[in-house]
């Protein structure tokens, strides 16, 4: 029988709810930033001008504008698309994004590791991009042009002097941006296509795409990718959000932490400094450690995983009698 949600709302349908939806915040994210850079430019009519933003944008002074506009911009784009598509298509429980109490400190632990592991399994990935992109000459170009405004945004927020605007930029560059990703991409959009195609390796596979395309780097493109896969599996394995969140939280929170103690020794901050390089075999070492703890994480989440499952079906069911029927999970 096809899938359909709490409400009734069949695949295809919920698919185009949740595009229409990501619309509206691309727009109304847009219009946010647009405000806040208008405030912060000294001539109002350069905001078409990107050479006159970046440099309003890298200005000190600008720090906590851009700051507020990055913030913004995020939960426009992800979170408030998630929860709308959330609340039409199941209902006023989120629940249906994943937000639910059964998870345990063993999970996040070894979620974070998994989450570790699958940066130094990156790395090698990243290196595998730059060199096929180097006999590729326009896109590489192309390549290099948006890590280095990527790179940009990213030293224009991360002016951290005192503890104060570090305990700031956890909540905005690290807490916030794990939160909002993961309730569209796993809470959302991965739980939708898991339910509908019922194939639910092909849309983790999709969802990782995704959440790495919207990151606008091609050097990174395999690199988050591989990030977004093990996040989908892990949110796969534990059905909670949370588990997600807070390992994407603490894997953020390294990285801010490290950008703080760069600003306090006065260096002149280069975001791709932050990463190490990795030889393959260490890569390869760390895809084997990831296998493990996901063995691992599998076997401290089936209790969990089952109580959310009965959960679900006693939602659906109060929501209509042969509801769960139609939408059994087959891995249950």
């Amino acid at each position: 029988m096809e899938y359909t949600s709490a409400k009734g709302y069949g695949g295809w349908g919920q698919a185009g709810m949740l595009l229409a939806f990501l619309g509206g915040g691309f727009l109304l994210a847009a219009i946010v930033q647009l405000v806040i850079y208008m405030q912060i430019l000294p001539n109002s009519g350069d905001i078409m001008n990107p050479a006159a933003l970046m440099e309003a944008v890298k200005d000190p002074a600008n720090v906590n504008a851009n700051r507020l506009a990055q913030v913004l911009g995020t939960f426009c784009l992800m979170c408030l698309p998630a929860v709308a598509f959330a609340m039409l298509v199941h209902g006023k429980n989120m629940f249906w994004l994943g937000f639910n109490r059964y998870l345990n400190w063993k999970q996040v632990s070894i979620g974070f590791a998994i989450i570790f592991f699958a940066g130094v399994a990156a790395g090698p990935l990243a290196d595998i991009s730059k060199a096929v992109l180097a006999h590729f000459p326009r896109l590489d170009t192309m390549a290099a042009k948006m890590e280095n405004e990527y790179n940009e945004q990213v030293i224009a927020m991360s002016n951290l002097k005192n503890w104060g605007e570090y305990i700031v930029a956890i909540f905005i560059m690290a807490f916030f941006p794990a939160m909002f990703e993961e309730m569209l991409f796993r809470g959302a959009m991965q739980n939708l296509l898991v339910r509908w195609w019922k194939a639910p390796l092909t849309a983790i596979i999709v969802s990782s795409l995704i959440f790495s395309l919207i990151h606008f780097s091609l050097y990174l493109f395999l690199s988050r990718a591989l990030l977004g896969f093990v996040l989908g599996l892990m949110y796969y394995k534990s059905k909670n959000i949370w588990v997600n969140i807070i390992a994407h939280f603490l894997n953020n929170f390294i990285a801010v932490t490290q950008l703080f103690i760069l600003s306090g020794k006065g260096n002149k901050i280069d975001p791709q400094s932050l990463d190490t390089p990795v030889a393959w075999w260490w890569g390869l070492t760390a895809s084997a450690c990831i296998v493990v703890l996901f063995i691992i994480f599998d076997k401290f989440s089936a209790i969990n995983k089952m109580k959310i499952y009965t959960k679900e079906q006693t939602l659906l069911a109060a929501a209509d009698p042969f509801h769960s029927i139609a939408n059994k999970n087959p891995e249950s």
